[in-house]
């Protein structure tokens, strides 16, 4: 499992896609969980979808026969990913508060 750190657009869309997901879905998902701060374009999207496909974090879901919709889900090697850059993130947290002094 990689220890980089995932981009916040890719972290967003890991945790969009804990259920099942169209693009536009994930776009709307994305910007409502981080408060309009994250808005993602179809490029920018698609081509992470790519790569999270081509790393087997999501996969891509059989939709209708004549639906141009697809579904993304994430998988398990992409939940773990995700958990492990959650645990990334609050190390930082905790100890910025701790040398800041923060409470």
């Amino acid at each position: 499992m990689s220890n980089t750190a995932l981009t916040e657009a890719v972290y967003y869309i890991l945790l969009s896609l804990i259920k099942p997901m169209h693009g536009y879905g994930i776009m709307q998902n994305v910007e409502q969980l981080s408060n309009g701060r994250v808005k993602l374009a179809a490029g920018t999207l698609y081509g992470a979808i790519n790569t999270l496909l081509e790393k087997g974090w999501i996969i891509s879901l059989p939709g209708e026969k004549d639906s141009r919709k697809k579904e993304y889900q994430i998988t398990i090697q992409g939940k773990q990913r995700l958990e492990s850059e959650l645990l990334r993130l609050r190390e930082l947290i905790e100890n910025g508060n701790r040398i800041l002094e923060v409470k």
